[in-house]
């Protein structure tokens, strides 16, 4: 499972998921790196672990811009070494969400520089140092959208498939070779008192990491 002083990176954290996910882990030993676009969230997030007594550390970065996300991880490694596991959550652009008659080119594009392009260029940044080590995990979350897709909610099932295809092919090609892939799929509202508890998420990724079985878990509603 790799030793327990080396990171994780929670790519798109927010409050909900992303915070979970970086407490679940420090909770087993792993210091924490953290990307979001959004200073402020970050801090929130940083202060709250620190408070605990976790080791975290935070870059801003846009997830949609492959330089900059790029660079950001580049400075969480720096700072606390190659991850052992990356988890990409980015919350989805509520905006671009609209029946598909009504669904612009340029809401598709921004759709999947988010949840695809931006998912390629953090595993090109993170796994050339997972596989010089030997061991690692990316994980994954996407909607319900990627197993129930709905004409009125477009771009989530479009950019939802595209993810999970590359996911798909990544946990394909990557075992073999020490790295191991999930993905969890949530169907239904995730928040406090709602469908599915950010902790409860964060736990079925902790256990796709810590005890991997079936690559793909799905969370129904």
């Amino acid at each position: 499972m790799g030793t327990m002083n080396n990171p994780v990176f929670v790519v798109g954290a927010g409050p909900g998921i992303g915070a979970s996910v970086a407490r679940r882990f420090a909770k087993e030993g792993h210091p924490v790196g953290l990307v979001s676009r959004t200073r402020s969230r970050l801090d929130g997030i940083v202060d709250g672990l620190r408070a605990e007594g976790h080791h975290a550390v935070a870059a801003t970065g846009d997830i949609t811009d492959p330089e900059d996300i790029t660079r950001a991880l580049g400075e969480l490694t720096a700072a606390l070494g190659v991850p052992e596991v990356v988890c990409f959550s980015p919350l989805p652009e509520i905006g671009l969400i609209r029946p598909v008659l009504d669904t612009t080119p340029a809401d598709v594009r921004d759709a999947l520089a988010l949840s695809v392009v931006g998912a390629v260029a953090v595993v090109r940044s993170v796994v050339p140092g997972m596989l010089e080590r030997g061991s690692g995990t990316l994980l994954f979350t996407t909607g319900g959208a990627a197993v129930r897709p709905s004409a009125e909610r477009a771009v989530s099932a479009i950019a939802y498939a595209g993810l999970t295809s590359y996911v798909g092919l990544l946990a394909e090609t990557l075992p073999a070779r020490g790295i191991r892939v999930g993905r969890v799929t949530i169907v239904g509202a995730v928040g406090p008192g709602l469908t599915h508890e950010p902790d409860d998420v964060a736990e079925h990724l902790w256990r796709h990491h810590a005890s991997p079985g079936e690559p793909v878990t799905v969370l129904a509603n």
